[in-house]
């Protein structure tokens, strides 16, 4: 089975890969394609995907995968066409970034989540129509501002949205685990956000009823109606997100000594309850069965949906063991970032209630007294007498105050105390987290006595480098000595420690200028030269989290340096397509491997289906009407520039980045802030232009119905917001790494507008 989703994962990857790549080589904009091949080319991509996808439905070329492929060809077809709408407003210089981009894209994404019940088009739908929904609201474009209960409303859409969709899939109208769990957290994000009182100071505290109400009926209905431990941990992450941003909002209006006492214990509930509430949730899942109102029959029938559905095998194990590796693995997250919170929650409370309450001159050394005070007493009390949890939260506390407290006194005398400390804090600790953690706290203390040393030597001009470097040294020395202690489970923990803050040092110094001549290209060349070296010898030695270490920051550095020194959007497009074919044939050279060794897991066709041979005809539709929709906005876009009247607008340009078209000048004209503004009401208006002297358009009048026009007057759509008019021609598409110069000698457009209003923009030029 481990085999059989590798092979899974390969192929998925490498069309991955290649999706990136048409992305990357669309929006880097390359002239070299003209108007007409990219249209061409935006067809052809949709048409490539399903065909793939029906191909591999009706050909057995791979066997027991071709289902797979079918169906995630069919996914990567709706993705081709979301590709070709942006790639189309590139062409015709459309809005940027537009709700209306994401929401086309959303409707046959929606229509394949109806036909198919397949979880990646129902995660995608999600995707965008919350990326509609979110720039609809806020778009890129332009700065918006909403009253409170605007606000408020906006907040209330979104919540409403994923309310909608969370019941859908509870009660098992849409069987989509992701989607289940996605729309509860954006719902409870959503109804967090509404409590805000900062941002809205008129309805957030009303509304802190409401999201406690919430959070109630969710600990009611995942414990006693149906239950799912999964949703109640997140649950109980809700009801920590709340406790913090509560104690937030409280600090900033009630910041005082006895404040930060309450700070403190309110740490200790929160530590206290997530010990309590996951050893609850253990007992829990040992006495009720999962989902506890279904049927068994009745969940082996939603199981085994959910897993056809998905191309899966529907047996016994398979619908059980994942359900509760995903419970587990969301219960250990969710408590790892609580005390994660309580630690910092705590960390804050210790400092704001010592500075405030004591009346000494120098606060930071009370400080710095009371983090050693406590980190002492953590490393000598026994194991035994102190719950784990309680010892390393404490300790992890007195790491931070006690750090912040050199910081705050400067002085290299305290440091080195501290750092004596944080050493023997590390032979104290027990486990993996805390020995790492503790590492990088000693290593925080060392810089920050060289820092301190440093400052004190003017004559050094290049003091962080030298930190950097030593810091490198330090702990090259200790990975090295690791290999002449006595074996212990220490020994391990200081040479992963050490190995990986070795390779962070120097891969840090591969960005430093020449500190002497050349260095910068030795210190690249000796890195890359001791990584590769390190990456093999790992694994000839069979040393695995070495290896693991080593090849991480060999990729690392491989992709930063090609990001400096070559990376542009054409370069990255040729290189992800490359990737991509590479694995896709390793994929398939180690699947006809293993299908001639007869080691395929199972034939997964006659427990899964291609949707492609399942609704054929109701998938040709939407592929039709995909197609419809390039089509058509292609013919009406070339119409316009056949047929609309040419006028030229004064403009001024500045240059960003479109998330989907790649580079773009957003352009401010001078028609965008006419100087008669009286009596215009929000919304859509009709602007009549008319031209000067210098044959530049610029606003006659605000158009009025009757209004006859001149022969030389044309009239522009646009949509008036109170301080400006945006007529949906700001954008012009242009090769990556060309801004500047449109910038700096674009200063007219030339524009197309056809009768009605609608208008295109066809070229920007200097004069």
């Amino acid at each position: 089975m481990l085999r059989f989703n590798a092979i899974r994962t390969g192929y998925l990857l490498g069309i991955s890969l290649v999706l990136a790549a048409i992305i990357y080589f669309f929006a880097s904009n390359w002239g070299g394609l003209d108007r007409t091949v990219k249209i061409v080319l935006a067809a052809a991509l949709i048409v490539l995907f399903y065909g793939l996808s029906f191909v591999f439905a009706r050909i057995r070329a791979i066997p027991g995968q071709q289902v797979f492929l079918s169906n995630i060809f069919l996914v990567a077809g709706c993705i081709a066409f979301g590709i070709s709408v942006a790639l189309l407003g590139q062409i015709y210089n459309s809005h940027a970034d537009s709700y209306g981009l994401f929401l086309i894209w959303s409707v046959p994404a929606l229509l394949l989540s109806w036909i198919t019940r397949y979880n990646p088009f129902y995660i995608l739908s999600y995707v965008l129509i919350h990326l509609g929904l979110w720039l609809y609201f806020y778009p890129t474009m332009q700065s918006t501002s909403y009253s409170e209960l605007g606000s408020l409303s906006i907040a209330g859409v979104f919540a409403l949205v994923n309310l909608v969709l969370f019941l859908l899939t509870f009660l098992h109208r849409i069987h989509s685990g992701p989607l289940k769990y996605m729309s509860f957290i954006v719902f409870h994000i959503a109804v967090l956000t509404m409590t805000n009182s900062f941002a809205l100071d008129e309805y957030g505290l009303v509304m802190n009823i409401p999201c406690i109400a919430v959070i109630a009926i969710g600990f009611y209905v995942f414990t006693k109606v149906r239950l799912s431990k999964t949703l109640l941990t997140l649950n109980a992450l809700a009801t920590s997100a709340f406790a913090v941003f509560k104690f937030i909002e409280l600090a900033e209006a009630y910041s005082s000594s006895l404040f930060f006492v309450f700070g403190l214990i309110f740490v200790a509930l929160l530590l206290t309850g997530n010990v309590w509430f996951f050893r609850y949730l253990n007992r829990l899942g040992k006495t009720l069965p999962e989902a506890g109102e279904i049927s068994n029959e009745n969940k082996g029938d939603i199981a085994k949906s959910d897993m056809e559905t998905t191309g899966i095998s529907t047996s016994k194990t398979e619908t059980t063991v994942p359900e509760e590796r995903s419970s587990e693995w969301i219960s250990k997250t969710v408590s790892r970032v609580i005390k994660v919170v309580g630690v910092l929650i705590g960390s804050i409370s210790l400092i704001g209630l010592i500075n405030i309450s004591t009346n000494v001159n120098h606060t930071e050394y009370v400080l710095l007294g009371v983090s050693l005070l406590l980190m002492i007493s953590m490393i000598v009390i026994p194991e035994s007498k102190l719950d784990s949890v309680i010892r390393y939260t404490l300790l992890t506390i007195s790491f931070i105050t006690g750090w912040v407290a050199i910081l705050w006194s400067d002085m290299t005398l305290l440091s080195v105390l501290f750092l004596i400390v944080s050493i023997a804090g590390w032979f104290r600790s027990k486990g993996k987290r805390q020995l790492f953690f503790t590492y990088t706290f000693v290593n925080l203390n060392l810089a920050t006595i060289l820092f301190q040393q440093f400052q004190e030597w003017d004559s050094w001009n290049w003091s962080f480098e030298y930190i950097i470097l030593s810091l490198f040294l330090v702990n090259a020395v200790l990975y090295s000595a690791s290999y002449f202690i006595p074996k212990t489970a220490s020994r391990k923990h200081l040479r992963d420690s050490s190995l990986f803050f070795s390779l962070l040092f120097m891969l840090w110094a591969t960005f430093f200028e020449d500190v002497i001549p050349h260095s910068y290209v030795l210190i690249n060349i000796l890195y890359f030269v001791i990584v590769t070296g390190m990456v093999f010898a790992f694994i000839r030695l069979k040393q695995r989290s070495e290896a693991i270490t080593s090849v991480a920051f060999w990729f690392i550095f491989i992709g930063f340096k090609y990001y400096d020194l070559l990376w542009t959007l054409l370069y990255k497009s040729f290189t992800l397509a490359l990737l991509g074919v590479i694995a896709l044939g390793i994929t398939w050279w180690a699947d006809r491997r293993m299908a001639h060794s007869g080691k395929t897991a199972f034939d997964a066709d006659h427990r899964s289906f291609s949707f492609m041979r399942l609704s054929p005809l109701l998938i040709a539709v939407v592929i039709v009407l995909q197609l419809g929709v390039i089509g058509y906005q292609t013919v009406r876009s070339e119409s316009l520039l056949a047929t609309g009247a040419s006028i030229k607008l004064k403009l001024a340009p500045v240059d960003p980045r479109s998330l989907l078209q790649g580079d773009y000048v957003m352009l401010n004209y001078d028609i965008s802030t006419p100087f008669s503004q009286d009596n215009w009401n929000q919304g859509k208006v009709k602007v009549v232009l008319a031209p000067n002297s210098q044959g530049v358009y610029t606003v006659d009048r605000l158009y009025q119905d009757g209004d006859k026009l001149a022969n030389h007057e044309v009239i522009l759509n646009g949509k008036w917001n109170g301080s400006r008019i945006q007529y949906g021609i700001e954008n012009y598409f242009i090769p990556e790494g060309t801004g500047r110069n449109v910038e700096q000698n674009a200063h007219y457009a030339y524009i197309r507008v056809s009768q009605n209003g609608d208008a295109l923009l066809e070229r920007l030029s200097d004069s």
